[in-house]
């Protein structure tokens, strides 16, 4: 996620083939990404690695991230909150693993 929004910067900076300018300009959007946004990255990796933990599939996974934003981890009623949403359980082979 941080790479994503390095590249979205380093796109704003002109066109070069030169070695030294694409060095300069990779280093500086590199630089230029807040640590608040990668503070954030992190804290949704934390949300989806738990909820692959728990067996989900990347569609319901996604769906969890956003239901639980304020959480790091899944509640105990989240398997309750999936069949109320109408979203059916698949489940991740390498659970549990």
């Amino acid at each position: 996620m941080v790479w994503g929004y390095a590249k979205r910067i380093y796109r704003l900076n002109p066109e070069s083939s030169r070695e030294d300018a694409l060095e300069r300009n990779t280093l500086s959007a590199l630089d230029e990404v807040p640590l608040e946004s990668m503070c954030r990255f992190v804290l949704r990796v934390h949300r989806f690695a738990d909820a692959y933990r728990h067996g989900l599939d990347g569609s319901q996974a996604a769906w969890a991230a956003r239901k639980y934003k304020g959480h790091r981890v899944l509640p105990p009623e989240f398997l309750r909150d999936m069949a109320a949403a109408g979203i059916v359980r698949g489940g991740n082979p390498n659970a549990g693993l």
